[in-house]
Order: structure tokens, then C-alpha cells, then sequence
């Protein structure tokens, strides 16, 4: 992990170089916040990488010498399908709506957003797929 830490460090610096540049050139501030956002972005990304990687160790990508082989094996759960993605979408959708058309449909589209976000966590809790 240390590899795509440093890659994002180095574009942290690099998007700091054009976002001098940009803001000397011109003297436009909407673009230049922007810029400096994705500065704190990729520094923010770089660091926690580097963290985790001093924490978890070597992995097979940190080895110069490295095979493809070296990686084989478990290298996590993901999920085989889930329509909770779908279902917490619609909600924010419904959240939305209800901040331009009225309070009562905000409210009920908070509730439909902490609703489907609680399923969405628990999802592998209970059920065919549970751990």
C-alpha cells in the first residue's frame, strides 16, 4: 500500500503546483478552491494509505521483487449482490424531492434514508448470507 500512498502524495503536490500556477494566472477564485480541495483530497487519501500500510505491513505490491503469485489467496469479502445501493439511492432521491416540494416529504425521505441505510449495514447480519 505504500506504493499508492506515495502516488497520491505526489499528485497532492502536483495538484498543489497547478493550483499556484492557475491561481497566479487567473485570479479566478471558484477554480482555485476547487483545485485546493482536491489538494487536501489526494494529501488526505496519501495519508491514510501510508498509515494503513505501516499498520497492516508489507503487502505483495510493496516487494520490488514481487510475483503475481505473491498475491494469491483471500484477499477479502465482497458481496455478491445487494439492491440496498438501489434502495438508499431512491431514498436521497426522495429526500431531495421533499426539499423542494415540501417539509413533510423531507421528513419522510429521512426516514426512508436512515431506514435504508440501516439495512445496508446490516444486510449480512441475518439471512442467507449472514457471517
Amino acid at each position: 500500500m505504500k506504493v499508492q500512498g506515495w502516488l497520491f502524495l505526489l499528485c497532492g503536490v502536483f495538484f498543489a503546483a497547478v493550483d499556484i500556477v492557475y491561481w497566479f494566472w487567473s485570479r479566478e477564485p471558484v477554480g482555485t478552491t476547487a483545485m485546493a480541495i482536491s489538494v487536501g483530497f489526494a494529501f488526505m487519501i496519501g495519508y491514510y494509505l501510508m498509515f494503513t500500510a505501516r499498520r497492516i505491513g508489507e503487502q505483495p505490491e510493496d516487494n520490488k521483487q514481487g510475483e503475481i503469485a505473491d498475491g494469491a489467496g483471500e484477499i477479502g469479502f465482497f458481496s455478491p449482490h445487494s439492491w440496498w445501493p438501489l434502495f438508499v439511492c431512491l431514498a436521497v432521491a426522495l429526500t431531495a424531492l421533499g426539499f423542494v416540494i415540501g417539509w413533510w416529504l423531507f421528513m419522510i425521505g429521512v426516514f426512508a434514508v436512515i431506514m435504508a441505510s440501516i439495512g445496508f449495514v446490516f444486510e449480512y447480519y441475518r439471512g442467507h448470507f449472514s457471517h
